[in-house]
C-alpha cells in the first residue's frame, strides 16, 4: 500500500520524514510502509543471521550478515526509482563499513550484495516470489532466499545469466547454498527460526 500521492525521487526518499519511525521501502516513487511482521517473522530473520554470522566466522570471509539495515537500489522497467530492504543482507564488511558516513543504501554503479533474503508475509508474498526475483537478478545478486512460512517451503534462487534459477526445500530436507556451503540447515529450522 503506498502513502505519497506524488511520486518521490531516490534522493527525496534518502531525505524523507514523516516525523514517525515508519521504515519505507520505495517502490516506482512511491513510499510502501514496511510493517514489522510477526515475532514468527522476526526470529527467521535473528537466526538465519547469526547462522550466517556463524559460518562467516568459520570461514574468515570477510563479509558481514545484517537485518535490514542496507537498502537495495533496483531497476525497475518504468522511470520512477525503487529501493528495497531485504530482510537480511550480505555483503563485504567493506562495502558495509563504506557506508560508514552515508545512506546506508547500495546504489546501482556499486557492487550488488552477495546474498540477500526475504521472509514472506501475507503483505509481501507476490513481491518476493515476482517483483523483487526480478529485480535482484538485474542487479546481479548471486544467492537470493525466499524464506515462506506461509507455504512451509525455502527457495533458494542462484544467479545465471540475470535469470535465477530455484530449488526449493521443505521439511527436513537440507538446504544447498553456494554463498554458505558448510552450512547445515533444513528447510523446517529456518522456518521455525531454531535448531
Amino acid at each position: 500500500m503506498a502513502i505519497a500521492t506524488q511520486k518521490l525521487t531516490f534522493e527525496e526518499y534518502l531525505t524523507y520524514s514523516d516525523g514517525t519511525d515508519t521504515r519505507y521501502e520505495l517502490v516506482d516513487g512511491e513510499l510502501v510502509p514496511m510493517s514489522l511482521g510477526t515475532g514468527k517473522h522476526g526470529a527467521i530473520i535473528r537466526f538465519v543471521v547469526q547462522q550466517f554470522e556463524s559460518a562467516l566466522a568459520q570461514s574468515g570471509q570477510p563479509w558481514v550478515a545484517l537485518p535490514a539495515l542496507v537498502g537495495v537500489r533496483s531497476p525497475r522497467g518504468r522511470n520512477w526509482d525503487t529501493s528495497r530492504i531485504p530482510d537480511v543482507t550480505v555483503l563485504t564488511l567493506a562495502q558495509w563499513e563504506a557506508m560508514g558516513e552515508r545512506e546506508a543504501v547500495i546504489n546501482l554503479n556499486e557492487p550488488p550484495p552477495i546474498l540477500v533474503v526475504e521472509v514472506v508475509s501475507p503483505s509481501t508474498k507476490v513481491d518476493d516470489y515476482r517483483s523483487k526475483r526480478s529485480e535482484y537478478g538485474l542487479l546481479d545478486i548471486p544467492e537470493y532466499w525466499i524464506v515462506d512460512p506461509l507455504d512451509e517451503k525455502v527457495t533458494i534462487c542462484l544467479l545465471e545469466h540475470q535469470f535465477y534459477d530455484a530449488a526449493e526445500y521443505q521439511g527436513e530436507t537440507r538446504i544447498q547454498s553456494l554463498t554458505f556451503p558448510a552450512l547445515h540447515l533444513t528447510a523446517a529450522q529456518i522456518l521455525a527460526g531454531k535448531r
